[in-house]
């Protein structure tokens, strides 16, 4: 299968087993349009169908990685209302990038303000160039987070440290951001490119069922209690241990070599 974007908004290109989409919008930071929210879902829903793809990479083009929502489109006089923007733009994305049972790194090239910020957030690894910020910036509108900000931010920083960031709406640089545990990692600007390239072939070439029952596993037990989690780990260890690449996983350890996982 071929997965292409039938918009300029949304650039996607594939090499071996990982998808990389790059936000295409750049003279406006990568800002959201239905269009590019619409082509970002659409390639994710491929993503998901395609068993070639093992490892997403989301990135955006030029000097940021999205500054949230085009404020244009939204007071344009025959703009669409907040919650349909809300709802089709943005919880729409959010729950795609939660449900794909695929790892999923955010390239955070440079600021990820606003929505942008939670979207990137959302993935299971957000890496972030050292040039690179994150901003709430909600509250410089009078607006709440959404994209699911008021969900992640206590649980990666606490409470209050969520609350400064929201209600203060002040920049925070990766370096600080991966000090606080918000993201996986800031990585110095010479190096960025070159690090999410290998991190995202190591993904991909990592056993993606396993990973993708991981990542369920890890959704399930934010809205659960321990004896529920345990219950979980037993039904997806099981469902784990009847796939190829557990098999292939073993026989590589018991043959004292490298192993080579299909996804599968």
């Amino acid at each position: 299968m071929s997965i292409e974007s039938n918009s300029e908004t949304l650039r996607v290109e594939q090499s071996g087993g990982v998808l990389t989409l790059t936000l295409n919008r750049p003279a406006v930071f990568n800002s959201f349009n239905r269009e590019m929210a619409t082509a970002l879902q659409g390639a994710l829903d491929a993503a998901e169908a395609d068993d070639s793809v093992r490892c997403i990479v989301l990135t955006g083009e030029g000097r940021a990685f999205c500054a949230g929502q085009d404020l244009g489109e939204i007071t344009a006089e025959d703009g669409p209302e907040m919650r349909t923007i809300v709802s089709e733009s943005y919880n729409a994305t959010v729950r795609r990038l939660r449900k794909i049972e695929k790892p999923i790194v955010a390239a955070v090239n440079g600021v990820a303000a606003g929505a942008g910020a939670n979207i990137a957030l959302n993935c299971d690894l957000t890496v972030a160039s050292e040039k690179a910020s994150f901003i709430q910036a909600f509250s410089k509108i009078g607006l709440i987070p959404d994209s699911g900000g008021t969900y992640l931010m206590p649980r990666l920083v606490g409470m209050q440290r969520a609350a400064g960031l929201a209600m203060l709406g002040e920049k925070l640089a990766a370096r600080d951001a991966e000090t606080m545990g918000m993201i996986w990692k800031a990585v110095p600007a010479d190096v960025f490119g070159e690090y999410v390239e290998e991190l995202a072939a190591k993904l991909a070439a990592m056993p993606t069922r396993g990973l993708g029952l991981t990542k369920r596993a890890f959704n399930a037990g934010l809205h659960t209690d321990l004896d529920a989690a345990l219950d979980t780990e037993e039904t997806l260890q099981f469902e784990a241990s009847q796939t190829e690449d557990y098999t292939e996983g073993v026989s590589a350890f018991l043959e004292k070599r490298a192993p080579e996982f299909k996804g599968r």
